[in-house]
């Protein structure tokens, strides 16, 4: 079973900024961080959860929601099994819980979560 541990939420005035990380810590499977495709997800209050970034297993690709473009990176180190996320230019519609997850290659969705960190950014 793969795990994943999210950190570096927390409380942000508008317009600064948060890094937050995601750390792969097991993989039962015998795969390897790298064999794994990575997204950065949120779920506002009330809101269905909505993809904000995502990266490719080799780091080649990554794409953002236009919501995060210009002011996130996504960013991976496959010798330290991290995926960040770099968040800047904050503001109150960033507010919710962020899920790093995590989607093996070939496959069309992504299997594993994290269990999520609080980002808040009040009015």
């Amino acid at each position: 079973q793969v795990q994943l541990v999210e950190s570096g939420g927390g409380l942000v005035q508008a317009g600064g900024s948060l890094r937050l990380s995601c750390t792969y810590s097991r993989d039962t499977s015998g795969n390897t961080f790298s064999s794994y495709d990575m997204g950065w997800f949120r779920q506002a209050p009330g809101k269905e959860r909505e993809l904000v970034a995502t990266v490719t297993w080799d780091t080649i690709t990554t794409s953002y929601a236009d919501s995060a473009k210009g002011r996130f990176i996504i960013s991976r180190d496959n010798s330290e099994n991290t995926v960040d996320l770099q968040m800047n230019s904050l503001k109150p519609a960033d507010t919710g819980v962020y899920y790093c997850a995590a989607s093996p290659r070939g496959w069309a969705s992504y299997k594993y979560w994290g269990q999520g960190t609080q980002v808040t950014v009040p009015s």
